[in-house]
């Protein structure tokens, strides 16, 4: 039941959109699946990063209102600064790949990005630390907590890589190769407001 409980929490989470679902579609749509598929591995290695904390017991660390602050307002200015480079984008055809960081043909590169966006962002931390205090009892032993978390990491990685997989095949992204632009403008947009809202919450 309490596996339940915690993976029907896990999975509710996923399915609102945030700053990881607009990096997924602009990486998706603007380039071959393998850059999606690593910036998805980045993005499920940071939320295994905030699971092991939880699992290990740190709970505490939610209580260090300095290293919140701090995850705060870098998450804010990076996810500010995607969104900018994303709206400041000249118009390109699908073919025309912008030339900006986000859109570098190179594994370590997308894999940063995700991680960075996902380490960044202090929601991420909060919620797993307060799933393992609140959902988990403390009966329950390190084994199955360990399992919970190798679970969530990878119902994560699925997840993102199942959306890119999507976003990226072909007949896709031809259909939404008519609104591209628009596409990169809202994405844009989207990034900065979760930046700023990061900022000011």
């Amino acid at each position: 039941m309490e596996f339940l409980l915690i993976a029907s929490a896990h999975f509710m989470a996923l399915l609102s959109p945030g700053p990881d679902f607009f990096l997924i579609l602009q990486t998706a749509i603007r380039m071959p699946l393998r850059y999606a598929f690593a910036l998805c591995t980045g993005i499920a290695t940071a939320n295994g990063l905030y699971i092991i904390v939880a699992v290990t017991g740190l709970e505490l660390v939610k209580e260090m209102t300095t290293l919140m602050v701090v995850l705060k307002y870098l998450g804010g200015a990076y996810l500010l600064y995607i969104g900018i480079m994303l709206l400041r984008a000249p118009k390109r055809s699908l073919a025309g790949i912008p030339e900006n960081i986000l859109h570098r043909k190179s594994f370590r590169q997308q894999f940063g990005i995700g991680f960075i966006s996902a380490v960044l962002n202090p929601k991420n931390a909060v919620f797993y630390l307060s799933l393992f205090t609140v959902m988990v009892s403390s009966e329950t032993s390190f084994s199955v907590r360990v399992w919970y978390g190798l679970w969530m990491t990878g119902v994560v990685l699925v997840w993102d890589i199942g959306i890119a997989a999507v976003l990226g095949r072909q007949t896709i992204k031809m259909w939404l190769s008519r609104w591209i632009f628009g596409i990169e403008k809202v994405s844009g947009a989207m990034l900065a407001l979760f930046g700023i809202l990061l900022t000011l919450q």
